[in-house]
């Protein structure tokens, strides 16, 4: 009994989290905590005092592992890396189709040049439908998803499989989760968490334009939060409360290297009636392509200076390109 005992608390402790000390926080590179994070079981927000934030996206992740881990078990030819990685996802795209089913017959299949995709975020559920989608008709174009850092940590166990299905993740510290930290300005540890949250975009930026170079594609979500409607509120629409400036800060990181000729593709997602915040399995979501709004328009309209620090109005008109395609219960 008492050896018997001694193995399940053996199980129990490999099983929990890594914590950073003071002293990694403070020394170690985002880069550095990322690998740790994939490979070594660390959780930063374990570190960082949000272990809550972690615990809420424990089961969605063991579920996200789970599939991902059967999906590369259960297909072959498992000594050919190329036809293995494509049969997974062609089973992926299979299965989620039947549980998490969408609509996407619209979206471009042939864009010749990088494009980054913005959509509404009403829920966890059209993540799946746009993973189903990209794979589907997007093939091996690499994919990047800018990942919160709850969901991160509860996928960065599987990364390098992620991977192998041809998308990459990387994480981001939205300014929501930032808030939710609770992190007292003036210590160590918001120090720390402000340099990562702040190398973690740069992480991003430098990965968003080695996709745009490799012809990839990019999926955000404007909003960096979910929310049942594309503006957040009807001050923000009628243009008397600011709008988080996720897409005009990405383009001119972007546009900044000239060799990279992006397009950017609003998308609305419509989610199911009587939807819930969730993964909403078994109901039917559209994925509903915008007008497409090409490098040379997007200079020509809001590029007011060779490099301007900000881009007035594009923002707003991405929003609206994405609402457009909705019922106005969505538009605010």
């Amino acid at each position: 009994m008492g050896s018997m005992l001694c193995a399940i608390m053996i199980i129990v402790m490999a099983k929990q989290k890594k914590e950073f000390t003071k002293k990694e926080l403070e020394t170690l590179s985002a880069e550095e905590i990322i690998n740790k994070m994939q490979h070594e079981n660390y959780s930063l927000l374990n570190s960082l005092g949000a272990e809550d934030l972690r615990k809420e996206m424990v089961p969605v992740g063991k579920a996200c592992n789970t599939a991902i881990n059967y999906f590369f078990r259960t297909t072959g030819p498992k000594n050919n890396p190329e036809k293995h990685n494509k049969a997974a996802r062609k089973k992926l795209v299979k299965i989620l189709s039947k549980i998490t089913p969408g609509s996407y017959t619209e979206m471009p299949k042939d864009a010749q040049n990088g494009l980054v995709i913005g959509f509404n975020h009403p829920s966890l559920g059209e993540i799946a439908r746009i993973l189903t989608m990209k794979i589907d008709i997007m093939g091996d174009k690499p994919m990047y998803f800018p990942v919160n850092l709850p969901w991160y940590e509860a996928l960065a166990p599987n990364f390098d499989r992620i991977k192998r299905l041809g998308i990459v993740i990387t994480p981001t510290i939205t300014p929501s989760t930032w808030k939710k930290m609770g992190l007292k300005e003036g210590t160590k540890l918001y120090e720390a968490g402000n340099r990562l949250k702040r190398e973690f975009r740069n992480i991003y930026t430098d990965l968003s334009r080695e996709a745009m170079k490799n012809g990839g594609v990019i999926f955000v979500a404007p909003s960096a939060t979910r929310q049942t409607t594309v503006f957040k509120t009807e001050k923000v629409y009628k243009k008397e409360e600011p709008i988080i400036p996720t897409m005009s800060v990405l383009a001119l990181k972007l546009y900044a290297d000239p060799e990279i000729k992006c397009d950017f593709l609003p998308m609305a997602v419509l989610p199911p009636k009587g939807y819930k915040r969730g993964l909403n399995f078994n109901k039917k979501y559209r994925l509903i392509p915008g007008e497409i709004m090409t490098a040379a328009q997007i200079r020509k309209k809001y590029f007011k200076t060779e490099a301007p620090e900000k881009l007035d109005n594009f923002d707003w008109d991405f929003h609206m390109k994405i609402a457009e395609k909705l019922p106005k219960e969505f538009w605010y």
